[in-house]
This record gives C-alpha cells, structure tokens and sequence, in this order.
C-alpha cells in the first residue's frame, strides 16, 4: 500500500476547509476589509511558520528587519497615510513608528530581498512633518536613503560583456541571475526615493538615477518575457552555464522553467508602484507604461473565470498534476498581488478603466471569497498562500517543483507576503470607491 504524504494530507485538509467553511467573509462591498485584517492580524500573523507581530495594546513587540514583516508594515503604514483623518487609524502609525525605532536595519551581501523593509520610512517622514517632529523626520529620510544607497553602491551588478550588464543581481549566492522579485524588492523602493528626494541631488543626477531605475525593468522584461504565453518566466540568469544556474536555467536562453503567480505579482507590484513615482515627462516612462499594459494584459487571460483568482502556477488549471498528488491550485498572495496593481494602475491612469475594472473587481470579490475566513471572535485570516519558492542547485524550477518542493508549502494562517497585498489590495478597492 503507498503511503500518503502529510503534505498531501494537509492539502486535502485545506481544500476541504476551503470548500466547506460556514465562516468564509462573504464579499461586502461596505466592508473596510484593510481595517478589519490590520485589526485581526497585526499582532498575529505568520512569516513562513513564525508567529510574529508588532506592538500592539494586547501584544509586545516580537518582529525583525526583514522583507516579509517589512511588507506588511508598508501595507498598515499606507493605510494610516489614507485615514489618517480618522482616530482609529492612529494605532497604525504607532505600530510602525514603533517598529522602525526599535528594529535595527540589518542587511546581508548583496541581498536585495533586504531592501524592502526600507520603504516604510517614506510614509513616516511625511507622518513625523506633519506632527512637528522634524527631527524625526530627518532619521526616517536618512534611513530610507542609506537604503537606496545600498542598492545602488553596494549591490553586485551584472558586468559586461555578458547580456543585461548593469542589472542588479538578486543576492550575492545568485550569480548573475536576476529573478522578478528583485524588481519589488530594490528598483522600487529606489524609485520612491527618488520620487520623494530625488531632485535634491539635482536634474542631472535624477535623470540618471531614472535611467538606472528603467533599465532594470527593460532587462528583466526582455530577458523573461514570453510574447506567445503572455506571461514573464520567474527569473533569468545571464550565466546560465554557471554553477548557481545550471540546474535550472535553459542553457540557451537562461530562462526559469515556469510562470510563478507571485513571482509576477511582484513585478506587477514594482511596475505600478515606480509608476506613481516616475516624472511624466521622463521619455522611457511610455515603455514602463507598455510593460504594465502587457502584463495587465497577459494575466486577465489567465484569470479563473468562476472564482475570478489565479492559480500557482499560471500557464494551467487545476488540472495540473504534480508526482506528490497536489493540484496547482488557487494561490491568495499572488491574487491578492494582481488585485493590488490593477486598481493602482486603474487609479493612475496607466490602465484602461473600462478593460480592467471588471477584471480587478471580480478578482477582489474573488479574494474575499475564497480565501478570508471569519473566525469565532469575529477576526478574519487569510489562507491558501504559497509560503515560499526559490531556484538554486537543488530548486530546479520545474512545475513539480512548485507544487511539492520542500519549501514550497501552503500556509493556511495569514503568512506576511499575502496579508500585505490584502491589505494593499483593499485599500485600493477602497480609494477607488
């Protein structure tokens, strides 16, 4: 007799859950959906398996620099620079506030994933302005620039002749490979720096900085761009014969095997977000604007028409059979991802309201739907979102990999890289209300 796997098991276990909760959070267009999961889930939520959470009047501290809790911090923090009009709101600046004083910034070898947490100090320095507190101010501005300053002095860079010279790589043990999370990670938080400060080092150096920001985005789409799937591969290596990249890496194009949902979640999120801070006039700022329609594009073909979500892997269906029993199935993060950057590019004018408000508002009730779940204290979590995925020597990439590779697990207990897109991807829903 086969053994069943645990993983397999837990699976089970979820799509039965799923499928058969009495609690699921039915859609509710007057729901502030952003505010009932900060206030659920900002003392309790998960990165990978960890419990983890900022201070709280019914929890301490109990957090640390990095991209996951940094994300989720970003996503409160704008929702405070929203409402902040309204006194419940005031708990959320304290929590960040209190996170970005007490967590020392920490940063590995050109590791771009540690970049992220950075972006935080943008909403507050202009929170700390506008409460007197300049000085405090100044910190968060200091803070926010030795960040961008780490990218652009101290991350390792593609080097001719090889193609794409000048693309950041995505950390040190990732030898000339450039995967589409990097772009959120680094090329973002740059161009927000730049949104904010960038014309106090002068027109020059900003048009630079610009280029710099631009070309990232020009190497990454043309190296992982898929013209007949409509769909941008999850990373590229430049060396694709090298050691770190061989066991993955299509030894002609140096592209990865698959189309991984958060992967481009990510590089959807970076796309919309360098937008808003991008000059209008800047002349490559059409191409940026060309990227996010084909890629707004792409995956509106892709999306579940019955529960209007995307699936970990975007090239199939449910269909997809993996060698440990598990489906590709309907992933939160990346969904919650896709939502977030529709409504924002709707709002900022790069994406065609008529086409894509449909897509983005069936893909927000989908998300409510299938993956909130309302618990017996009236809190909600999230579910069903891919907990992490990599390629290396021994992460080939493959869809089988995707779905029943070691890392490669389902939270079901509201882990940080879906709570944040949630609660961004509300926020939109409810600024564009």
């Amino acid at each position: 007799m086969k053994t069943i796997s645990l993983k397999l098991l837990v699976f089970c276990a979820i799509v039965l859950f799923t499928a058969n909760s009495v609690n699921a959070a039915d859609f509710n267009p007057d729901t502030l959906y952003s505010r009932w999961i900060i206030n659920s889930r900002m003392g309790d939520f998960r990165n990978k398996t960890a419990t983890t959470h900022f201070k709280t009047a019914t929890s301490e501290r109990n957090i640390e620099w990095d991209y996951v809790p940094g994300l989720v911090a970003k996503a409160i923090i704008m929702t405070w620079e929203h409402y902040q009009d309204q006194p419940w709101s005031e708990s959320y600046y304290s929590a960040v506030e209190d996170y970005a004083d007490n967590i020392k910034m920490r940063f590995g070898e050109s590791d771009i994933d540690d970049l992220n947490a950075g972006k935080i100090f943008f909403e507050l320095y202009r929170g700390a302005k506008a409460k007197g507190q300049n000085e405090k101010a100044e910190t968060y501005k200091k803070n926010a620039t030795t960040c961008r300053n780490k990218l652009i002095n101290e991350q390792i860079r593609i080097a001719a002749p090889l193609p794409g010279a000048g693309g950041f790589w995505h950390k040190k043990k990732y030898v000339n490979q450039m995967w589409l999370d990097g772009l959120y990670m680094g090329p973002a938080l740059y161009a927000e720096w730049q949104g904010n400060f960038g014309m106090e080092e002068g027109t020059q150096a900003n048009n630079k900085a610009w280029d710099d920001i631009v070309m990232q985005f020009d190497t990454i789409f043309a190296y992982t761009w898929d013209a007949q799937k409509k769909l941008n591969y999850h990373a590229w290596s430049a060396e694709p014969l090298n050691a770190a990249s061989s066991f993955w890496a299509d030894p002609e194009t140096g592209r990865s095997q698959e189309f991984w949902g958060r992967g481009m979640g990510w590089f959807f999120g970076a796309l919309v977000d360098v937008l808003e801070n991008m000059p209008k006039d800047h002349p490559a700022r059409p191409r940026l604007v060309q990227y996010v329609n084909k890629v707004a594009d792409g995956l509106k073909d892709r999306q579940d028409e019955k529960s209007g979500c995307w699936y970990q892997l975007l090239q199939y269906d449910n269909s997809k059979t993996s060698s440990c029993g598990i489906n590709n199935y309907l992933e939160s993060s990346a969904s919650a991802m896709f939502t977030y950057a529709y409504l924002k590019g709707i709002r900022l004018g790069v994406l065609d309201s008529k086409i894509y408000t449909p897509v983005a508002t069936k893909a927000y009730k989908g998300l409510i739907n299938n993956f909130v779940v309302e618990e017996a204290d009236g809190k909600i979590k999230l579910i069903q979102s891919c907990e992490s995925a990599g390629l290396s020597d021994k992460r080939k990439g493959d869809a089988d990999y995707y779905l029943c590779g070691g890392d490669v697990t389902i939270n079901n207990n509201t882990e940080g890289k879906v709570l944040g897109p949630f609660i961004m991807a509300s926020l939109e829903f409810e600024k564009a209300k």
